[in-house]
């Protein structure tokens, strides 16, 4: 019966197996030590290749609540813009009826201020400093106040070069002066409301 050998004298064997091989012919025995160090690394080499590979393919794959997370974040997000957008066009519509409405009513102040201007021009000195006239003109004050405050303001002609987009020309004058374009007279008062025209200044113009 034959005797099992060892691991150790099976190693022993095959290393003076190699040592031998090697005496003998050197070159052939570092070519072959070359030649499955090469293949040793290139195996090495596409095994890497291959995981790496499975690591970009393989993606963790989101939870169902994480997707429903963020699908109800981003809805969230569209109203928000949504509403932002909603209130700003809102409060530009409501300035801008606001405005239309001022100006409605500022136009049917302007008359009975322009009336109160006319009765003052036509009292004498003497009416003026009566308790009536004085009554009337405090009230005539109060509501120029009150138009200031409103930020209507009266647009300034006599002595300024006339300004179609202020001034409403219904008479013209020629003279042999330099100074042409310009508005000498006025004839009804004309008045701004937060730099928009609310009435024209109905004004004489020197040609």
């Amino acid at each position: 019966m034959e005797e099992v050998k060892s691991r150790k004298e099976l190693e022993e064997e095959k290393k003076e197996e190699v040592t031998a091989e090697t005496e003998e012919n050197p070159e052939q025995a570092v070519e072959e030590t070359v030649s499955d160090s090469n293949e040793t690394s290139e195996e090495n080499a596409e095994e890497a290749e291959k995981e790496k590979k499975k690591g970009t393919k393989k993606k963790p794959k989101k939870d169902k609540k994480d997707e429903k997370i963020e699908e109800l974040n981003d809805r969230l997000m569209r109203n928000l813009a949504e509403f932002e957008n909603f209130r700003n066009r809102s409060e530009k519509e409501k300035s801008a009826m606001f405005e239309v409405g001022a100006k409605s009513v500022i136009e049917k102040i302007l008359p009975v201020v322009d009336n109160l201007e006319r009765g003052f021009d036509g009292l004498s000195e003497e009416e003026k400093e009566t308790p009536f006239a004085k009554g009337i003109e405090a009230v005539y004050k109060q509501m120029i106040s009150a138009l200031e405050e409103m930020g209507v303001t009266p647009i300034e002609a006599v002595g300024q070069e006339f300004d179609p987009n202020l001034h409403n020309a219904v008479m013209h004058d020629e003279d042999d002066s330099e100074e042409t374009n310009k508005v000498i007279e006025e004839f009804q008062k004309g008045y701004l409301y937060k730099e928009s025209v609310v009435r024209h200044s109905m004004v004489k113009v020197l040609n």
